[in-house]
C-alpha cells in the first residue's frame, strides 16, 4: 500500500535517526526502511510499526495525492510579412516559421495556435499578411 515517504523521512530527519536507528526502532529490516523511502510502498504491518517508532497515527501515514493546477503565461507573436502571405490568390514567399518556433521553443514556449487575422476577417488581399502566434509555457514556482 502506499504511504507518505516524505512524511517519514521528514520524522526520522527529525530524530537525527539513520535509516538502520529507524529500522531497529521499528523493527524493520533496514532494506526495508530504504524502500519505504524510495518508493512510498509497505505492508500493513511495516506501516503499523513505523507510526508506533516515530509516535504518530497510523493514519497519518496514509499517502495524500496532491493534484497541482498547472499555470501557464501566455503570450502573441507577430510574425510579420513585407508583402503579405497572400496577395489577390498568388502565395508569397513564407518567413521561415520553423527557426522562428524554435528559438521561442528554446526559451519553453510552445504554440498554441497560428492566426492569420486578415484572412479570418475575409481581406484575402490584405498587403500586411501578419499572423499571430499563441504561445504558451508553463509557470514553475
Amino acid at each position: 500500500m502506499k504511504i507518505n515517504a516524505e512524511l517519514v523521512l521528514d520524522l526520522r530527519h527529525k530524530k537525527s535517526w539513520s535509516q538502520d536507528e529507524l529500522a531497529i526502532a521499528a523493527g524493520l529490516n533496514l532494506r526495508t526502511i530504504q524502500r519505504i523511502e524510495r518508493e512510498g510502498s509497505a505492508s500493513l504491518q511495516s506501516k503499523k510499526a513505523l507510526a508506533s517508532a516515530l509516535d504518530i497515527d497510523v493514519f497519518d501515514l496514509e499517502f495524500k495525492e496532491v493534484i497541482k493546477m498547472k499555470q501557464y503565461e501566455f503570450k502573441t507573436l507577430e510574425i510579420e510579412s513585407n508583402e503579405g502571405f497572400l496577395t489577390g490568390l498568388k502565395k508569397q514567399k513564407l518567413p521561415d516559421l520553423a527557426a522562428i518556433f524554435n528559438e521561442q521553443g528554446q526559451a519553453g514556449w510552445q504554440i498554441i495556435q497560428v492566426l492569420t487575422p486578415d484572412l479570418a476577417q475575409g481581406l484575402w488581399t490584405s498587403k500586411s499578411g501578419n499572423m499571430v502566434a499563441l504561445l504558451q509555457r508553463e509557470l514553475i514556482k
